[in-house]
């Protein structure tokens, strides 16, 4: 029976947010071990539910899951939290040693408070406690890949969708390059960097240059050919690796860095394609305002919570106040504890003056004052319906709903990103009868809303992922990245 050993650890590091994600962001929104997590994962639309998948269809099989956890991207993950979990799993690895293969589900753009390359960093300590093992691992399509994560591992795989649709896929694609490892045949990986970094506004899977990037590197793969795909890089992680690059597996070394090389060629080939301009929050509310009858949305993208924002940047809400939005609105949403906590204590109905925003500081402008009444109470838990995250669990804390004449504001205790249905279901929000949804989001936003907007507007807002990359504090990127060389 093939015995193999499984762990994970999903964040990407905003390193400019102004708060680190410590530990207990990773125990409130996934801290999994054992048979029994393992078993209530599957189905859902997750690396886990992949690997159940994958089990299913091999009875013989045998995996435990040393530790799998998960954040919401945010500021830098603090150094006790990356200790803990790498801490349990090398304790792991040693205590159920030896094993036929191991299996790693990891982000790819993971920074900690002093480690700007942790995914590296992991994968070294893995190998180093398993030896010649097989080793996989799956990764998320923003990650920042080191050259070296190529020689470290006997295969992985990376999502082939943005917004990312394919977890579960993907994760089927790691462990069956596992169990040819595992089965004894030698496999070859190259991963070829692209001395850039890029937006990703212009990186969606169903349009664009990153678009045909994919369809160029599916064709690449074969009998030898494996897999290969491309990374985007995320850009506001400060690292050695960052930056976009191609990555492939196949059967000789040759034809894996041949088919790396073409990948990363194809994305430098269309470098100037993925540039973006964005209108000011005030220009982009005008735009949103006139855009044609239905469900307009207004994307506030400098702090999308899945690039690390804070959800407490004040830009576009104050914008949205000033103006007094005729129509019906909702702005989603603040992460701000204090006023989910005033507005229980005042109850259902009561009218109080909010200070909103600015929780983290003022680095982005300062609070926005709000008189509001407390229009819904709720206890912030929902389960994902879709297409992202289908079936996982989520929980916001206690959350309210605010509404000052036609706007209402959605403000939760925990941060979590507002892309699913079910975040709406369950504040009582009614698309059908919203004219303008303000949402602090970018791209994944449109798995699920895509297709019910007659307009997506997005705009330029001071933020921890604002457009101007250059005026940021890089420490650790090659300066050539950024035009500074």
């Amino acid at each position: 029976m093939p015995r193999i050993a499984v762990a994970r650890l999903w964040f990407e590091g905003n390193s400019f947010t102004p708060v680190l994600t410590g530990l207990d962001a990773f125990r409130a929104r996934e801290w999994l071990a054992g048979a029994d997590d393992l078993a209530r994962a599957a189905g859902t639309a997750t690396e886990l539910g992949g690997l159940a998948a994958f089990l299913a269809a091999r009875p013989g099989w045998d995996a435990t899951l040393i530790r799998a956890t998960s954040a919401q991207p945010g500021g830098p993950m603090t150094r006790a939290a990356f200790d803990a979990w790498m801490t349990e799993v090398e304790q792991g690895l040693a205590a159920g040693a030896p094993w036929d293969g191991v299996y790693l589900s990891l982000h790819g753009a993971c920074v900690t408070e002093d480690e700007p390359a942790a995914d590296l960093a992991i994968i070294r300590r893995v190998r180093a406690a398993i030896g010649a093992t097989p080793l996989t691992a799956s990764f998320d399509f923003h990650a920042n890949m080191a050259e070296e994560i190529a020689a470290l591992l006997d295969g992985a795989s990376v999502y082939r969708s943005y917004p990312h649709v394919d977890m579960a896929e993907t994760a089927g694609r790691a462990l069956a390059l596992l169990e040819r490892r595992m089965s004894g045949q030698r496999l070859h990986g190259a991963i070829v960097k692209v001395p850039t970094v890029l937006h990703s506004f212009h990186m969606r899977s169903a349009e664009g240059p990153m678009a045909e990037v994919w369809a160029e590197a599916a064709t690449l793969e074969d009998a030898i050919v494996l897999d290969a795909a491309p990374f985007g890089g995320f850009a506001w992680g400060d690292t050695p690796h960052a930056g976009p690059c191609g990555m492939a597996w196949a059967t000789e070394p040759a034809a894996a860095r041949d088919a790396a090389a073409r990948i990363a060629a194809a994305i430098a080939a269309r470098q100037p394609r993925f540039a973006v301009t964005l209108p000011t929050q005030d220009a982009a509310l005008a735009t949103a305002l006139s855009a044609p009858p239905g469900l307009v949305a207004l994307l506030d993208p400098a702090d999308n919570p899945l690039s690390g924002g804070v959800a407490d940047t004040p830009g576009l809400l104050r914008a949205l106040v000033a103006a007094g939005p005729p129509v019906p609105t909702v702005f989603v949403f603040l992460h701000d504890p204090a006023a989910v906590a005033l507005a229980r204590e005042a109850g259902l109905g009561a009218v109080r003056r909010f200070s909103l925003c600015a929780r983290t500081g003022p680095a982005f402008g300062p609070p926005v004052a709000l008189e509001a009444v407390v229009e819904r109470l709720t206890e912030g838990r929902f389960v994902n319906t879709g297409p992202m995250e289908r079936g996982m669990a989520v929980d916001l804390g206690p959350s309210c709903v605010l509404r000052a004449g036609h706007l209402r504001i959605i403000v939760t205790t925990r941060k979590e990103a507002a892309v699913d249905p079910g975040f709406f279901d369950l504040h009582g929000v009614d698309l059908d009868a919203t004219r303008l949804l303000a949402n602090k989001a970018k791209n994944h936003f449109r798995a699920a809303f895509a297709g019910r907007c007659a307009a997506i507007v997005e705009c330029d807002c001071p933020g921890p992922a604002a457009l101007d990359l250059a005026a940021l504090p890089f420490r650790h990127m090659p300066p050539a990245f950024l035009g500074r060389a």
